[in-house]
């Protein structure tokens, strides 16, 4: 799924393709991916595209008429240049289509969903889209929380440091690998309780996660479109059975049915091997 990195690259991009261009039609491809019904999705042609923006992993296209257009790629979702413009786009969910771009030509970007969840999908939203679904309820950007937020956050929260930092409702815009790269940065189990770490892995906590955040977004600002997971650097997400670049141990992994968890035992848990399920803490 593409986390903040990815999404905050890609809005940039989009904004500077797109930015005061004039949406001049909308397609809605598949029904089951347009969540709203009121305002209408198309109350939007025929206005001018003010920006691009982001937040947590969602993707927000402002028009000049007050109205946004709030985008979810979720797993395996793209909103990418339409060259073709088929009639039946193969995994196509919409189609804007835009007039003035920066190109100096009219552009389709085209909304289309890998794989099973069919999940990703468009609201239309009037006002302020930050105070409103899909928006409600998450949590603070990663990346704007100061130490003393995420110590709070933490002590509020007795889960798994590596769960906590994949819920969208505490913290915003991170995700599997971004977590499995921050929890080997800051040399913390992924397993540990958040609300028991101490001062000093506080500390490396939240330098970490700013590292991360700005090492992965500038990677991603190289990129024409949004890459594929297993393209994006890393030190130990989709590492494993591979030395570890910090020491002479194995990068190890706990498989789940939808995710895997990324660690090395010596940097991460004092050698001990983590149990591969969700309720022994280690193996014996």
């Amino acid at each position: 799924m593409p986390e903040m990195p990815e999404v905050q690259a890609h809005a940039e991009r989009m904004t500077a393709a797109l930015a005061g261009a004039t949406l001049t039609k909308f397609e809605l491809l598949n029904f089951a991916a347009l969540k709203t019904f009121d305002p209408p999705v198309d109350a939007t042609v025929g206005t001018k595209l003010v920006s691009i923006e982001r937040r947590a992993k969602y993707l927000l296209l402002r028009f000049e008429n007050d109205l946004s257009h709030v985008v979810h790629l979720m797993q395996g979702g793209r909103l990418r240049l339409d060259p073709k413009r088929t009639k039946k786009p193969k995994l196509g969910l919409a189609r804007w289509v835009f007039d003035g771009t920066a190109s100096g030509v009219e552009e389709a970007w085209l909304l289309t969903e890998a794989g099973t969840e069919r999940k990703a999908g468009v609201w239309a939203v009037a006002g302020d889209p930050l105070g409103q679904e899909p928006l409600t309820g998450l949590g603070p950007e990663a990346d704007g929380l100061d130490r003393a937020e995420l110590a709070a956050l933490l002590g509020a929260n007795s889960k798994r440091i590596h769960g906590l930092l994949r819920d969208q409702q505490a913290i915003a815009g991170l995700g599997r690998m971004l977590a499995n790269e921050i929890c080997y940065e800051a040399a913390i189990s992924p397993f540990a309780n958040a609300a028991k770490l101490t001062d000093d892995e506080i500390d490396r906590l939240h330098a970490t996660i700013g590292e991360v955040l700005k090492r992965a977004t500038d990677h991603e600002r190289t990129l024409d479109d949004i890459g594929k997971s297993v393209d994006r650097p890393s030190k130990v997400h989709n590492r494993s059975g591979e030395p570890c670049l910090d020491c002479d141990d194995t990068i190890r992994t706990v498989e789940y049915r939808r995710y895997t968890v990324f660690y090395c035992p010596t940097r991460q848990t004092g050698g001990k091997l983590l149990a591969d399920n969700t309720t022994s803490k280690f193996l014996k």
